[in-house]
């Protein structure tokens, strides 16, 4: 699996991560929504010059003229809540594409929520089958929940191509997804990498919970 860190050098990415780490910038929470847009939007440009393209002839008012269309087919999945916003910023550049949902959350086994399964509880997707999946969610902490949902996705097909799109990932993620995904043709692309996981299994310093920052605290 091939790695994209944003990290690695200066762009508006680093700045709106900057925006969304910051406890006094989370109270807002439209920007904080509007900062994983922005970012998926940032991405989605990369992740177009990978994707396939037909040479068109378009007709305009003074000849023809020889243009670009993609002839991968895109399906963008998310991971609810946290992924829609994130989501939004692709579906923004990539209009055409088909879209996919899945829901996967932790169930804590324990009181001390330290202890969790992965739980799918919705999933609704198009045919996947030789097509190019985007799989966007904010946050890769241990990489479990983006292996089930992919899991899960395959239950609607096989997809040629696979991007996962994160905005903060830790290095333990990382290492799992690449060993997961090893035999599949994917791509991550992450916009910061973080150290460590505190006993919660929280990405430290990460930003918090970005559904809950999204949406509001839920019970």
């Amino acid at each position: 699996m091939k790695v994209i860190d944003f990290g690695e050098c200066n762009s508006l990415v680093g700045v709106y991560v900057k925006e969304l780490r910051d406890k006094n910038v989370q109270k807002d929470s439209m920007r904080f929504r509007r900062n994983l847009k922005r970012i998926g939007e940032i991405m989605s440009y990369e992740i177009s010059k990978t994707l396939a393209y037909d040479a068109v002839d378009v007709e305009t008012p003074l000849g023809v003229a020889e243009c670009a269309e993609i002839s991968d087919n895109v399906v963008l999945a998310t991971v609810l809540r946290a992924g829609l916003p994130f989501h939004e910023g692709f579906l923004s550049y990539f209009d055409k594409a088909e879209n996919s949902f899945v829901s996967a959350y932790r169930k804590y086994t324990d009181e001390k929520h330290q202890d969790f399964e992965i739980e799918i509880g919705y999933i609704a997707s198009p045919s996947l089958d030789g097509k190019t999946l985007i799989i966007a969610d904010p946050m890769l902490a241990t990489g479990a929940s983006m292996e089930l949902a992919y899991r899960a996705l395959l239950t609607k097909g096989t997809p040629a191509k696979v991007h996962i799109a994160s905005v903060i990932a830790s290095k333990q993620a990382i290492d799992y997804v690449k060993d997961k995904f090893a035999d599949v043709d994917a791509t991550l692309w992450v916009a910061a990498v973080d150290p460590i996981l505190n006993e919660h299994a929280y990405i430290v310093p990460g930003l918090g919970d970005a559904g809950d920052l999204s949406f509001g605290e839920k019970l």
